[in-house]
C-alpha cells in the first residue's frame, strides 16, 4: 500500500475542496425553512458546508447519512466496532479587521487565508483526504472509520447531542479540533449569563440609553459600545475630557462621537480564543472601567458597573470572583467575558469559564454565588462541559504520540492540557489530534485565520498513518 502516492494524487482536489469549502459562509444563524418545508436548524450557511460535504464524499464513492439536518457522518469500510472522527463545519463570526476577506480563501505569503482555515475546516477535510487516500490505496479496514461532521460546536453542541441519540457513539477516535502532539485532558468548560433587573431611572441626568459588545461568548471582545444622553453640553464637555485622560492614562483605544442629541462610546481590544483571554484585551472590560468613571442617574445602572469593575474587569482568572482554581495536571482556571446585553429594563454579561480538570462546576458556582447575590444578581446557565483526562501512558495516547513524532520528527513536546473544549467531550474514547502544530501562530478565534498548504498535508499524512493503525485488529485502546 502505497499511502504517499496515493495523498499526491489528490493534492489539488484536497486543494480545491478547502478553498470552496472555506468560501461557504457557515457561521451558525437561526433555523430556516426551504421552499420545499425542510428544516435547515443551523441556518442556511452551517447547511449549505454540510451539503457539500456529503456530495463531495458521495463522488468519492463514500457512504454517507444525513440524520435531519442536526449532524451526519462518512463511512468507510465495515467492522463490529467504529472508530470516529468527530469534525465541525461552523464557524465563529468573522467580524472586523481582515486583511483578507475571510470567506475568499485567498493566497499570499504561503498561506491560506479564511475563516475555517484551522478551526475546524482545514483539519477536517484534512481528515477526510486521509480516508480518500486510504480508499484509493486498496486498504480495507478491520473497523468501519466514520468521519462525523458537526454543525454548532461553535455554540451549543445541540446538533452532536440529537445526532448522538440517533446513531451510536464509535467505540473511540479523535477530534482534529485541538492541537499536536494530542491533547490528553480538556478543562471543564462553563458558558453562563449573570444578570440583573434594572428599575426604571428617573428622568433627568446621565441615562445610559444603549449598551452592546461582543461577538461571541467563546472570544475575546474586541469592539463595544455604549451610547448615553444628557440635558447638558457640559456633561458631554466633561465626559469628552475624561475620555482623553483616559486615553492618555492607559493608552487603550476608547472613541467618543455625537449621535443626534446623544454621545456615542466606542472602545476597540485585540480578540483571541476565550481558552486563552490573556492573548487578548476585552473592550468591554476597557468600556465598563471607563463608564465606571460616569455617574449614571440611575443606580441600578452604576450598582452593576460597580460590580462589573469590581469583580470582572480585566482578569482573565477569576481572581477578583475567587475562583482562581489551578491543578498539577491542568493548569490555572481562565475566564472571559465574551458578549454584553442591555435594553433599559436589564443587562447582562456572559461568562465563558475553563476550569482545571480536578475541579467542578459546582465548586464554581459555590464560590461565586454569595458575591453576586450581594449585588441582587442573577444567574442563566447555558453551556456545561465536565472536564476530560486521559492517562499519558494508555494505549491510545502513546499510539497517537507514535505516529506524530514520527511523521514531524519532533521528540520534545509531549501531550498537553487545553482550555478549549472539543467534541471529544461528546463520546466515550475520544482525544483531540491536530490540527494546531507547537510553535505555529494560534489564529483560531480572531481576524486573518490562515494555513500553509504545508501543514494542510502534513496532517492528511498523519491522520492517514493514524487511521491505519487505529484500524488495525491487533489495535486495543
Amino acid at each position: 500500500m502505497d499511502l504517499a502516492k496515493a495523498i499526491e494524487a489528490n493534492r489539488d482536489q484536497a486543494v480545491r475542496t478547502l478553498k470552496e469549502l472555506i468560501q461557504i459562509k457557515s457561521d451558525a444563524g437561526d433555523p430556516v425553512t426551504s421552499g420545499d418545508g425542510e428544516v435547515y436548524p443551523f441556518g442556511q450557511g452551517v447547511q449549505d458546508a454540510f451539503a457539500y460535504m456529503l456530495s463531495k464524499a458521495e463522488e468519492y464513492g463514500f457512504e454517507t447519512e444525513n440524520i435531519d439536518n442536526y449532524g451526519g457522518h462518512i463511512d468507510f469500510g465495515e467492522g463490529r466496532e467504529t472508530i470516529g472522527i468527530l469534525g465541525h463545519l461552523d464557524v465563529v463570526p468573522a467580524g472586523e479587521g481582515w486583511a483578507f476577506e475571510p470567506y475568499a480563501a485567498e493566497e499570499a505569503d504561503g498561506y491560506l487565508y479564511g475563516r475555517g482555515t484551522t478551526d475546524d475546516k482545514g483539519p477536517l477535510l484534512a481528515a477526510f483526504y486521509a480516508m480518500k487516500a486510504l480508499k484509493d490505496a486498496g486498504y480495507e479496514p478491520a473497523r468501519r472509520i466514520r468521519l462525523i461532521l458537526g454543525l454548532d460546536e461553535e455554540k451549543s453542541w445541540k446538533g452532536m447531542h440529537y445526532y448522538l441519540e440517533h446513531v451510536p457513539a464509535p467505540d473511540f477516535g479523535f477530534t482534529p479540533d485541538g492541537e499536536f502532539p494530542v491533547v490528553n485532558g480538556e478543562k471543564g468548560m462553563l458558558e453562563f449569563e449573570i444578570a440583573r433587573k434594572l428599575a426604571k431611572g428617573p428622568a433627568k441626568g446621565l441615562a445610559l440609553t444603549r449598551l452592546s459588545g461582543g461577538e461571541a461568548t467563546n472570544v475575546v471582545a474586541e469592539h463595544a459600545r455604549a451610547v448615553v444622553k444628557s440635558e447638558t453640553k457640559a456633561t458631554y464637555d466633561s465626559i469628552r475630557e475624561e475620555a482623553a485622560a483616559y486615553r492618555e492614562a492607559t493608552g487603550r483605544k476608547i472613541r467618543i462621537k455625537g449621535v443626534g442629541k446623544s454621545l456615542e462610546i466606542t472602545t476597540e481590544g485585540k480578540n483571541a480564543h476565550a481558552a486563552q483571554p490573556d492573548e487578548g484585551l476585552n473592550a468591554i472590560a476597557i468600556l465598563f472601567d471607563f463608564l465606571g468613571r460616569l455617574n449614571f442617574a440611575n443606580e441600578d445602572v452604576n450598582e452593576f458597573i460597580d460590580f462589573y469593575n469590581r469583580y470582572i474587569g480585566f482578569n482573565v482568572h477569576g481572581e477578583k470572583l475567587g475562583v482562581d482554581f489551578s491543578d498539577e495536571e491542568s493548569g490555572r482556571l481562565s475566564m472571559n467575558n465574551g458578549l454584553v446585553r442591555y435594553d433599559r429594563d436589564s443587562v447582562s454579561v456572559s461568562i465563558d469559564i475553563r476550569y482545571p480538570v480536578t475541579f467542578t462546576e459546582e465548586q464554581i458556582f459555590d464560590t461565586i454565588m454569595p458575591v453576586l447575590d450581594q449585588y441582587g444578581l442573577g444567574v442563566v446557565k447555558n453551556r456545561s462541559e465536565k472536564p476530560l483526562y486521559f492517562s499519558a501512558d494508555s494505549n491510545l495516547i502513546r499510539t497517537l504520540m507514535d505516529v506524530y513524532r514520527e511523521k514531524t520528527g519532533d521528540t520534545e513536546n509531549g501531550p498537553i492540557v487545553m482550555g478549549g473544549g472539543t467534541y471529544a467531550k461528546a463520546a466515550p474514547g475520544i482525544v483531540a489530534f491536530g490540527g494546531l502544530f507547537p510553535g505555529d501562530e494560534d489564529r483560531m478565534h480572531q481576524k486573518n485565520e490562515r494555513i500553509t498548504l504545508e501543514r494542510y498535508f502534513q496532517m492528511i499524512e498523519i491522520y492517514a498513518e493514524t487511521i491505519y493503525r487505529l484500524s488495525q485488529e491487533d489495535f486495543v485502546l
